[in-house]
């Protein structure tokens, strides 16, 4: 039997520094991490072609646009959006900087308000729409999914499996719940469109664990989803793992039928003290080459394709579009009666 064709759907969030130490800044937050979008020169030899999701800030500073020109020209980038809302305009009086920022304070008409002046920086700078979407912090909540299809999204890299709602004392939701969502590439269905969601792939460290969890009385079974991702899953987050357990992870999710995986991190993790597990050069060109190794394993075990965000979308019609529990984040239920008995039949 040949090699397995995987896709590697690589992509980097572009954005400010800043953002791991519990504090967001609300105005000319810095960008000087974009820079370093150099260093993916090694990784671009190999044919890497990243989809870049980038903020407000990002789109509009004229240093990062032509980092990113350059990206998308020479080497095929994508480049996408990035909401940051809370320094993505219009922006509201109050303090400069935020520790706390739960998108889901964010009703739908300030999602969309936002969203236009995100998108609206994106044409201005790449001259057509863009595309492809990523919402800060994998906080995409279900009353958001309908106005990114309004918007002419197509696909969407939001939702992190395995992942369970976290809410505080009051009650506000912390974290949505993308639990329960598919490991592999689906769509949403909304009244204004498909959107493609390519999660990020996930396994959990034991296959039975997220079934065992469904037995435990119900608020050991809420306590324990929302720190799962914690201690019960791997991601493709290769800032949190070594080598090895991104290898067998990897191994673990081709076993499972996975052909599309979703690899990603963020610009401000290639700055030397860009954020805090990224102290100095030494931390970051480790990081950086246990990437290029990942990637030159890959080539070994499968016939590799390196793809954008929109390449996959071309392909949308041989994925699924099922239908989420009424609580869950990970997509919508159909607006309409009658669409419902059919997305049901399909199940």
């Amino acid at each position: 039997m040949g090699r397995p064709l995987l896709w590697l759907a690589a992509s980097l969030d572009v954005e400010e520094e800043g953002l791991f130490g519990g504090r967001y800044a609300c105005h000319a937050p810095s960008l000087r991490n974009t820079a370093e979008l150099l260093r993916l020169a090694p990784l671009l030899e190999r044919g890497l072609r990243p989809t870049l999701f980038c903020t407000h800030g990002a789109l509009t500073d004229t240093a990062t646009q032509r980092m990113l020109a350059a990206l998308r020209d020479r080497h095929g980038a994508e480049i996408a959006a990035h909401l940051h809302y809370w320094n993505t305009p219009p922006l509201a009086a109050g303090p400069a900087v935020l520790t706390r920022v739960p998108a889901a304070t964010l009703g739908r008409e300030a999602f969309r308000e936002k969203m236009v002046s995100l998108l609206a920086a994106g044409m201005a700078f790449q001259g057509e729409a863009l595309r492809s979407f990523r919402m800060g912090r994998w906080d995409l909540h279900r009353h958001h999914w309908p106005v990114l299809a309004e918007l002419g999204l197509t696909c969407d890299a939001s939702v992190r499996p395995l992942h369970g709602p976290v809410a505080d004392a009051s009650g506000l939701r912390l974290r949505p719940d993308h639990f329960a969502a598919p490991r592999r590439p689906y769509r949403v269905r909304t009244a204004c469109g498909d959107i493609l969601e390519v999660p990020l792939s996930v396994v959990p460290l034991a296959q039975a664990l997220p079934a065992l969890l469904e037995r435990l009385p119900r608020p050991l079974r809420k306590a324990a989803k929302g720190t799962f991702s914690h201690w019960g899953a791997l991601a493709l987050l290769p800032v949190e793992h070594p080598l090895r357990l991104m290898r067998y992870m990897t191994r673990r999710f081709i076993a499972a039928g996975g052909r599309v995986l979703s690899l990603t991190w963020h610009s401000s993790e290639m700055l030397p003290g860009g954020a805090p597990h990224m102290p100095d050069e030494a931390h970051v060109a480790r990081f950086l080459k246990k990437i290029e190794c990942y990637l030159d394993w890959l080539s070994t075990i499968s016939d590799l394709r390196y793809v954008t965000m929109q390449d996959i979308r071309r392909e949308e019609h041989a994925f699924p579009a099922p239908l989420p529990p009424a609580a869950a984040d990970w997509g919508v239920l159909p607006e309409e009666t009658a669409f419902a008995d059919a997305y049901r039949s399909q199940e």
